[in-house]
């Protein structure tokens, strides 16, 4: 990255270039006129031939300084120095070639002592002036020694050198303010170069996804967050949002209509994530454009859990002192009413019925217990294809099916996620007992797992050879106490996803041609780590 220093020394070099360029016009205009004869009076009225070769060579100066400009060789101050000092030399001549200070030329000594004071630095300014001044006055003796026309008064001669030493100093102070503000200048840009790119790096890096979009509704920056969970492969940069995402688009201009909701919830077209979309302008009614905050739901789901399992922990509290001791009293008199000998068969039946009842509420209440003692999760880098297999082993020795009821299928080999092992292994449990018990015939359960090509995270389905689940029960499978079963708690598919959640990871329903299919969406291993870090 270029340096304020490096950017100042660059810059110097162009004032040089336009002085030498009026170097050049200044020469090449004495030249044609001279040849030409068109020279007004008093240019070169007493010494044509003097004239015409210095403003020749002065040309021909003009065009090597150009070479050394381009060059850059000598140095910027060497070349300012000898440049400057061949201009009063040649100035003097031509003002005596002319008649002398009465010619007007004195003026252009001026103009060129002003330059070289701009160019330089310190006090140089001033030694430009003396030289200038000298360069008057010896011109002056040289008159007044030889006599080649009448001598002019010496005032004048004395009143250039003032104007040459008061302009070298004027212009010495005025130049130094200049490059002070030209280095404050470069300074200042460094400086926001190097935070804009910060701003950028940061932008880039963080965790939620951000979109910058101009007046135009055109994409004018999009973070790597962003497009992850946008789920977009390609460049989008100055696309209009409603190509690339019409949800957003429909959002936008929704929020550009009524500014008192600025955040939305969605699912992106073809994901798996819900996200949370914030919109704020930039400038007055977001005329400059607006930026839109993306982030994924399972982060803000997973606080409010922590809320909800605070509220389920004083409900599980009150429901074990208000109902638990009661339905005990109930279940130990409905134990000994059934060991009655003078009970009747009818009377028997409905004691059957209150324990088969009672230990059906019983085991609601153990579930919400469950929910609201449950330990904050600690998630760990797990390999999915070795879990598993010793997953289906344990699964297979408790639940007494056929060891072909369950096959493994993991895409690469070595995938691995990151999740809390027992809260996982509780998960994948619930959703393979509920294929067992909805499954057509001998059970059997596809555990498959591999990687998204849209999010790129990985994924586990649990797809089972049942019915499926019908559209009009699909929207409340994962709701508290539903259940198709009479035999059912409602609790099952509820915890799985609270579960998951609490892992920042999601459980859907996926359709499928066949049987039910639960997909879990773990979130990323490595950026995990990456954000742990």
């Amino acid at each position: 990255m270029p340096t304020s220093t490096d950017s100042v020394q660059k810059a110097d070099w162009r004032p040089l270039r336009y002085f030498n360029l009026y170097r050049l016009i200044l020469s090449g205009l004495f030249v044609v006129l001279v040849f030409w004869g068109v020279a007004p009076l008093p240019v070169g009225q007493y010494d044509t031939e003097l004239f015409r070769n210095t403003a020749i060579a002065y040309f021909f100066f003009g065009l090597v300084s150009s070479f050394a400009n381009h060059y850059q060789y000598p140095g910027f101050h060497s070349q300012v120095f000898i440049q400057i000092f061949v201009d009063i030399i040649a100035i003097t001549l031509l003002m005596h070639a002319s008649g002398g200070i009465t010619s007007g030329f004195g003026m252009l000594l001026v103009i060129a002592v002003a330059g070289g004071s701009v160019l330089t630095q310190g006090r140089i300014a001033i030694l430009f002036a003396a030289m200038g001044s000298i360069a008057v006055l010896t011109q002056q003796i040289y008159v007044w020694l030889e006599s080649p026309f009448p001598s002019s008064d010496y005032t004048q001669s004395g009143i250039l050198g003032a104007v040459m030493f008061a302009t070298a100093y004027i212009v010495y102070l005025s130049a130094g303010r200049i490059r002070a503000s030209e280095l404050l200048a470069a300074k200042r840009e460094v400086d926001l170069a190097n935070l804009s790119q910060l701003n950028e790096h940061i932008i880039h890096r963080m965790q939620a996804g951000i979109l910058a979009i101009d007046g135009e509704n055109r994409i004018r920056l999009i973070n790597e967050s962003a497009a992850r969970l946008l789920e977009l492969s390609d460049d989008v940069s100055g696309r209009k949002i409603e190509q690339v995402v019409p949800k957003i688009a429909g959002y936008l201009k929704t929020w550009r209509e009524d500014r008192a909701r600025v955040s939305y919830l969605f699912e992106p077209q073809g994901g798996h994530s819900r996200l949370i979309c914030t919109f704020a302008g930039i400038g007055e009614n977001a005329e400059d454009g607006v930026l839109v905050f993306l982030e994924d739901a399972a982060m803000l789901t997973q606080q409010a859990q922590q809320l909800k399992l605070a509220s389920l922990g004083r409900m599980a509290a009150s429901i074990a002192h208000e109902i638990r001791n009661p339905l005990g009293a109930i279940s130990h008199a409905g134990q000994l009413l059934k060991e009655s000998d003078d009970l009747k068969s009818g009377d028997r039946r409905l004691t059957e019925m209150i324990l088969e009842n009672s230990r059906r509420m019983n085991a609601i209440i153990e579930n919400v217990l469950q929910l609201s003692r449950r330990k904050p999760a600690e998630p760990q880098v797990l390999n999915l294809r070795s879990w598993l297999n010793e997953f289906t082993i344990n699964f297979i020795d408790s639940s007494q099916i056929p060891p072909d009821s369950i096959r493994v299928s993991v895409e690469p080999g070595d995938l691995q996620v990151r999740a809390d092992p027992s809260q996982l292994y509780q998960v994948i449990w619930n959703l393979c007992e509920n294929g067992i018990k909805h499954g057509n015939g001998a059970p059997e359960i596809l555990l498959h797992a591999g990687i998204s090509n849209g999010t790129h995270r990985p994924y586990l389905d649990v797809r089972d050879n049942g019915d499926g689940i019908s559209p009009e029960v699909l929207e409340q499978i994962f709701e508290p106490f539903y259940t198709t079963r009479e035999d059912g708690s409602g609790l099952g598919l509820y915890i799985a996803r609270e579960l998951c959640e609490g892992n920042k990871a999601s459980l859907d329903y996926v359709p499928g041609e066949k049987g039910a299919c639960f997909r879990i969406n773990f979130s990323d291993p490595g950026r995990e780590e990456l954000m742990t870090a």
